[in-house]
């Protein structure tokens, strides 16, 4: 596959029901157990509900050991899953594909038909949003010896199906950790920051296929794309900035905030700030920024930009003006309240002000 224009090795769900030969694809970055849930939630809402019985191989997915007398004892998560959904399990043969030679005619016809040539996408999401759609077209087809199309003999698949339930199966890797001094916890072999607040705690890491999320007890502290690169680094600059506000000769300096683009009004405010207040005028700048921790940064932004027009230089001016935006009533910025603001001064016309320019301009 190539996923925002870097190649990259796909692994594919494939389902398939005998009777119809209706057929579900999805594609993943890896194959993990949280990827083969979620292959089955989209699966089953694609269906509308849940098949009574499915074949599988035996991947170590599902199948943690095969016994003595040929049954299989099943992974944890598998045992969530079947469980969620009510449906039954039979796994084929080792190395016998005629058990399940259904879905590996499946398995065939999607690399031939929805892989060949190379797809390119911006994202997986949009990958199996396409491959959905290309099932659905397959809908239409009437396969050879059969009078009435995929899709018409689906309604009787239908018809016999599990109901869903109220709520997909929570499909993700769960997995308590520690948090470092670096504020950062360590998931498959990358790290992803936290706020600095929870150093050195407990905290619970859910690994879903998209997206990777932190919680302490019952708050969630942190929510980051999930990656699939070794030794990788994934900060959130807002988890650093409570503590940039204390030790500001690091704002250049900051890792956490390498590459965090922001308006250029942030720019001009910084630039302003310091040269009215020096390294004060820095932690200032800092305060703004935190504002990015609970306000949206376009409402951040057009706030910021209102100050410098203003000529209003300072945090209190900027959190003055983005609640009024936010509440939407007009600004009364009082200078008696904020001493600290630069006050604008404007002097009188004088008339021989003009007569001097007018002097001027004659030489």
């Amino acid at each position: 596959m190539e996923i925002a224009g870097v190649k990259s090795k796909a692994h594919y769900l494939a389902i398939d029901l005998p009777q119809s030969d209706d057929a579900f694809v999805q594609a993943f970055p890896a194959e993990t157990s949280e990827a083969f849930c979620e292959g089955h939630n989209e699966a089953f809402r694609y269906f509308g509900g849940v098949p009574r019985g499915i074949v599988y191989d035996n991947t170590k997915l599902a199948v943690a050991r095969i016994l003595g007398d040929g049954r299989r004892q099943r992974t944890k998560v598998f045992s969530e899953l079947q469980s969620h959904y009510l449906f039954e399990d039979r796994f084929g043969r080792p190395g016998k594909g005629n058990d399940k030679g259904k879905v590996e005619g499946l398995v065939g016809y999607a690399r031939r038909n929805f892989f060949v040539p190379i797809p390119r996408f911006v994202s997986w999401k949009a990958l199996n949003q396409w491959l959905e759609k290309k099932c659905l077209e397959r809908r239409e087809r009437r396969l050879r010896g059969h009078s009435e199309t995929i899709g018409e003999r689906f309604e009787r698949d239908r018809s016999v199906l599990l109901p869903l339930p109220l709520a997909p199966y929570e499909a993700c890797d769960k997995r308590t950790t520690r948090v470092t001094s670096l504020s950062l916890v360590r998931y498959r072999s990358s790290d992803y920051s936290v706020p600095v607040a929870y150093g050195h705690r407990e905290v619970l890491v859910k690994g879903y296929v998209g997206e990777v999320v932190i919680s302490c007890g019952c708050e969630e502290i942190a929510r980051h794309r999930r990656s699939y690169e070794r030794e990788e680094l994934i900060f959130d600059p807002l988890h650093y900035l409570a503590l940039l506000e204390r030790k500001t000769n690091a704002l250049d300096q900051a890792a956490p905030l390498a590459g965090w683009e922001l308006p250029s009004e942030f720019g001009q405010l910084r630039r302003l700030l310091e040269a009215r207040l020096g390294k004060p005028g820095k932690r200032e700048y800092v305060q703004v920024l935190r504002l990015l921790e609970s306000f949206r940064l376009d409402d951040v932004a057009a706030a910021v930009r209102q100050a410098v027009e203003l000529g209003t230089i300072g945090f209190d001016a900027v959190k003055h003006l983005l609640l009024c935006r936010i509440e939407q009533r007009p600004p009364r910025l009082d200078l008696t309240s904020y001493p600290h603001l630069p006050a604008a001064e404007v002097t009188q016309t004088s008339a021989a002000d003009y007569l001097a320019l007018l002097a001027a301009g004659a030489r």
